[in-house]
């Protein structure tokens, strides 16, 4: 669009929503604001995760290493999914961890 049928075309909107009080939303915007929703779902789930196996991990073991509270804070969803099933039949912290 020309540049300055597009001017027009904001001021248009801009006065538009003043009217109604109704902001005006392009599709690419409601794209990202749904993307950067599912985005942030999907972090809290894995720092979800993350607690919970480090919960379970201190309860079973005791204070946790640097290295392992490391290993957690870096953990993709995978790894963590691995590693929880692990701590049901690991006798030590380096069996949940090794070949990881």
């Amino acid at each position: 669009m020309p540049e300055e049928l597009e001017e027009g075309f904001w001021r248009e909107i801009q006065a538009y929503e003043e009217v109604r009080h109704m902001p005006y939303m392009t599709s690419v915007e409601r794209i990202g604001i749904r993307k950067g929703i599912e985005q942030g779902r999907q972090e809290g789930i894995q720092q979800g995760k993350s607690l919970v196996l480090r919960r379970q991990l201190a309860r079973r073991f005791g204070v946790l290493p640097l290295w392992v509270e490391e290993r957690l804070a870096r953990a993709d969803r995978e790894s963590l999914e691995r590693w929880a099933e692990r701590v049901l039949e690991a006798a030590t912290l380096e069996e949940i961890f090794e070949g990881s």
